[in-house]
């Protein structure tokens, strides 16, 4: 039983999607525009900074709050936090009022680490910052976030279990993003410094862009 509302609860309170709410009051569906995808990534390209940190800050927030309330429902269960947190991403990628296409869960994995522990999230999030700035791909945060959270909480917690459950949201990343990857090696992935830069990132792209995907300028332009 707790088990099973472990996972309703995370996979219920995973589903809201803020992005697709405030897409859907401005009238559009968010996964048709820009990069399509269902996070506050697309927000900030499309609607702006304020737009994009408020879904961030909200998909942050619903994580901590479903494994807050799982934790305090069941005390004594060890796998409380890993079975709500797994539940948590699998909601906001694959909810079920948006005929389970959601967003990709960086935000959301976010709210899981802060969770666990506060440290540990600073030096992720500075590590995830520093890896984002060199790169300029943002893609590669989810992924190694998801590769080594895992890791970090099999060791301290010395739960093998615990982390092999976390490890089927290293799974669900990868899945989502092979599509930025194949992107990134056609040069049409929009990169990191288009929030500084973006009529030069905007360019760049239109240059790569291939002949059926001409849609590219007016996803990324509608505001």
């Amino acid at each position: 039983m707790k088990f099973l509302c472990c996972i309703l609860i995370g996979y219920l309170i995973g589903s809201i999607n803020p992005s697709y709410f405030i897409a859907k009051s401005k009238g559009f569906d968010i996964r048709t525009k820009g990069s399509r995808n269902a996070g506050a990534s697309n927000v900030l390209i499309l609607l702006g900074k304020l737009s994009g940190v408020m879904c961030a800050i909200i998909d942050i927030a619903k994580a901590y709050l479903a494994i807050l309330l799982t934790a305090t429902m069941f005390p004594g269960y060890e796998y409380a936090f890993s079975v709500t947190a797994v539940f948590c991403v699998i909601g906001h990628v694959f909810p079920f009022y948006m005929s389970f296409k959601g967003g990709k869960g960086l935000a959301c994995l976010g709210g899981i680490i802060l969770y666990y522990n506060w440290k540990v999230f600073l030096i992720m999030l500075f590590s995830a910052t520093v890896l984002a700035l060199l790169t300029d791909y943002i893609c590669f945060v989810p992924l190694s976030a998801s590769v080594v959270f895992p890791f970090v909480y099999g060791i301290l917690e010395k739960n093998i279990v615990g982390a092999i459950m976390l490890a089927a949201i290293t799974a669900i990343m990868l899945v989502k993003h092979i599509e930025n990857l194949k992107r990134i090696g056609a040069g049409t992935e929009m990169r990191l410094s288009y929030l500084w830069k973006p009529e030069a990132e905007i360019e760049r792209m239109k240059n790569n862009i291939s002949a059926d995907e001409q849609t590219f300028s007016d996803n990324f332009l509608t505001k």
